[in-house]
């Protein structure tokens, strides 16, 4: 392990740009433990960009790091354009203003065009921004659904989606060269305004965003025609304005905003989590429902690239998982673009291998090409670009992953809450014209479809200890594989790390056409599977389970049972 005192100590010295930096490094004098956190490495530049607690040292999100990371990319954009352009934009998280200006202002150091947005923006808009502009990269500003001590720096390529493995690598490279306190060049931001390096980015940008996303629509009329109440809340995030405004555009008449959770607020004081994947997100909304008994309700995370939903049913409220939605959101689509003659031949549903197999058993029924990818939506992104440079970006229908992200439409490349939080309000008035709501939709589908369980379960492992504490359990897992799950064979095992398949009888190997990535995947009985990877943003091993059966009974049984083993298992 390297010397991190003496970096301890080069910091002390040379960090003065932010006075939260010198008093936090003052306050952790002689705690090697606390200065070990800060210090044993630097914050790795993945296909995700940059996430770590926002703080002092290379292991935290400061204005060095990056600044650092910003000249890495300004490197990269320099050797391989011609004349680069870079859209940013950040989120409502502590400091997000502060280092969005900070990029700017080492990519115009370094002689780079800056279009920038001026007041908080969802990550989708930013997507947008750089098709608009055809930038050749983008950068964001946000920890997505992190606690708030969390911040980070999402790194996009010109087709707007996040880098992918190959050009995240080169970003990488050019980075670890660049010294934090010497090797940055940086052009105070007003004076690279006046300059015209940076450019604020205008109004008609997010109005062409709008119209997109208002064209992604199944039906136009159907939320003016509609009774339906909706409850939303931004988690003090970025969703606020353009959630209200498609939604208001679309027709909607009852609106309400859970008022604690409608403005910015890096602290989220009333949501330590805010994360629409668990309930805890909607216990303000829950709130106000004794006055307000809305039909809906709506949360999206503060970068607005994922949305949760809650449905009244009988009187109380139902969660739906991001698989339900999945699942929903795929048969409305489908149906409704089936119905009005608009359904390609072909059409193409993109999911991730951790998503409900009921989305392909949907699709295929409507006799889709249904693909699945590994996690991380750049990687639908770079599909549907694929299909663009082809001709046949009217074949995509809809992509998503089981972590609450979706997206109608070629506008953008990334998971887009602003559209998927209109389609679902749609989805939820249309149900209601029915007689029906969103959960009895759900359960159509599993009487016509079959029942389908996803069960995922979350580890987390803080710190130095946890990062070595989750490596030596993924290496165990290679190297000493369970030969049963819950009492079933394990029938066959793919590593995405080696790219392998292997079938557990037999020993035969079969190629994975997927980009390696480290994740295992047991495979067993009855298309029954259990998958086990590390968090690619937060410190925590997942367990994904996925279960289908005769009866909802049957198939969550399983699920439990394979739960409760591969605990053991790992040993957590």
């Amino acid at each position: 392990m390297r010397d991190y005192n003496i970096l301890y100590e080069l910091w002390r010295e040379k960090a003065t740009a932010d006075p939260d930096l010198i008093a936090e490094l003052e306050n952790v004098k002689g705690d090697d433990k606390e200065i070990l956190e800060r210090f044993w490495r630097d914050l790795e530049f993945g296909t995700g960009g940059l996430r770590g607690v926002i703080g002092a040292g290379t292991n935290r999100m400061n204005v060095y790091t990056v600044g650092q990371a910003t000249q890495g990319l300004a490197d990269y954009l320099n050797e391989n354009f011609d004349t680069p352009t870079v859209a940013i934009g950040h989120d409502s998280r502590n400091k997000s203003d502060l280092f969005a200006k900070e990029a700017a202002s080492v990519l115009a150091g370094n002689g780079i065009k800056v279009y920038f947005y001026k007041e908080l923006k969802p990550t989708p808009m930013v997507s947008f921004a750089i098709r608009e502009f055809k930038c050749s990269s983008g950068i964001v500003i946000t920890a997505s659904h992190n606690p708030s001590k969390y911040n980070g720096y999402k790194c996009y390529d010109k087709a707007g989606y996040q880098m992918t493995d190959h050009d995240a690598g080169l970003v990488s490279d050019r980075m670890r060269q660049v010294d934090f306190f010497e090797g940055i060049k940086r052009l105070d931001f007003d004076e690279a305004l006046n300059k015209g390096l940076i450019e604020y980015i205008p109004d008609e940008v997010s109005e062409k965003f709008y119209a997109a996303v208002l064209s992604q629509r199944i039906e136009p009329e159907i939320l003016r025609e509609s009774d339906i109440k909706i409850l939303y809340t931004p988690l003090n995030g970025t969703g606020n304005m353009p959630v209200r405004t498609v939604l208001q555009r679309a027709g909607v008449k009852n609106l309400e905003i859970v008022k604690t959770q409608e403005h910015p607020d890096g602290n989220f004081p009333t949501c330590p989590y805010p994360n629409p994947e668990i309930a805890q997100a909607f216990e303000e909304a829950f709130k106000l429902t004794g006055d307000y008994k809305a039909d809906l309700i709506i949360a999206t995370d503060p970068d607005c690239d994922r949305v949760g939903l809650a449905v009244l049913q009988n009187g109380e409220y139902v969660l739906l998982s991001g698989n339900d939605v999945c699942c929903l959101l795929t048969h409305y689509v489908l149906t409704g673009k089936k119905r009005q003659g608009r359904l390609p031949e072909k059409a193409v549903v993109i999911k991730t291998i951790v998503t409900s197999e009921l989305v392909r058993a949907i699709g295929e029924s409507f006799g889709a090409e249904v693909f699945d990818l590994l996690t991380g939506f750049k990687y639908i992104g770079e599909l549907i670009t694929e299909l663009e440079e082809k001709g046949e970006a009217d074949r995509f229908a809809i992509g998503m992953e089981e972590s609450y992200g979706y997206l109608c439409g070629t506008h953008v490349r990334e998971k887009d809450a602003v559209v998927a939080s209109l389609l679902v309000a749609d989805m939820a008035a249309y149900c209601k014209k029915q007689g029906i709501t969103l959960y009895d939709y759900l359960q159509n589908l599993y009487k016509e479809y079959g029942y389908y369980v996803n069960k995922l379960l979350n580890f987390a492992f803080e710190g130095a200890d946890g990062m070595m504490k989750m490596a030596a359990m993924m290496d165990t897992l290679r190297k000493e594989p369970p030969r049963t799950i819950g009492g079933q064979e394990v029938a066959a095992i793919s590593d995405y790390l080696t790219g392998i398949t292997v079938n557990v009888k037999t020993g035969e190997e079969t190629k994975i056409s997927l980009p390696s990535s480290n994740v295992l995947t047991f495979i067993l009985p009855n298309e029954n599977k259990v998958i086990v990877r590390p968090s690619g943003t937060e410190p925590k091993i997942k367990i994904y389970i996925s279960t289908s059966a005769d009866t909802l009974e049957k198939a969550q049984q399983l699920a439990d049972t394979f739960g409760e083993d591969m605990k053991k298992i790992l040993g957590v």
